[in-house]
């Protein structure tokens, strides 16, 4: 889906302006995702398959949930309504557990550049995966892992990106950590 975001410095600022994400995807401006990890107290993690529709990354299994913020929306709105659009799970903002802001560029082989700050969030997932309803033209699939395919992306294929490992190994250690303290 084509969408209108902000724009943004490389800084992550915003410059005032918008643009469709297809033309921000074009022109490599930057601009805001959000990602969120669902964890379980038995330390699972819920990855989704990506839709084959999918521009970027089609059919692989990766972040619970992820989507662009829209332009004029808060940031934890936006992962709310992400949530809530790709499984059907409707958090609170007081579910989410931000662990922190990325910067993630890469050019794709089929001309899109993503130039992102990506906010990440853990959230718990309280209830079970098969009461969670997926949007096809996003979401192929969801599925329990054990929490550990955060650190093993390089054994795995299909499976996460191993380029991405440290992100993933910084996701586990918050996710582990949250666990611990709770």
């Amino acid at each position: 889906m084509d969408e209108l975001i902000d724009i943004l410095t490389p800084e992550g600022k915003p410059t005032g302006k918008t643009a469709l994400k297809s033309e921000a995807h074009l022109k490599g401006w930057f601009h805001a995702t959000v990602h969120i990890w669902l964890f379980t107290k038995d330390k699972k993690v819920l990855l989704q398959k990506r839709a084959f529709s999918k521009k970027v990354f089609p059919g692989l299994w990766d972040i619970s949930v992820a989507g662009h913020i829209g332009a004029g929306e808060g940031i934890l709105e936006s992962a709310k309504r992400e949530v809530f659009e790709e499984i059907g799970l409707d958090l609170q903002q007081e579910d989410f557990i931000k662990i922190g802001t990325r910067i993630h560029q890469v050019q794709h082989a089929n001309g899109i550049i993503d130039n992102e700050h990506h906010h990440v969030f853990i959230a718990e997932l309280k209830v079970a995966v098969e009461q969670l309803t997926i949007q096809k033209e996003e979401v192929d699939a969801i599925q329990l892992f054990e929490l550990s395919v955060l650190k093993d992306t390089k054994n795995l294929e299909n499976v996460l990106l191993s380029r991405f490992h440290d992100y993933y190994v910084s996701v586990y250690t918050a996710i582990l950590n949250q666990i611990q303290s709770s």
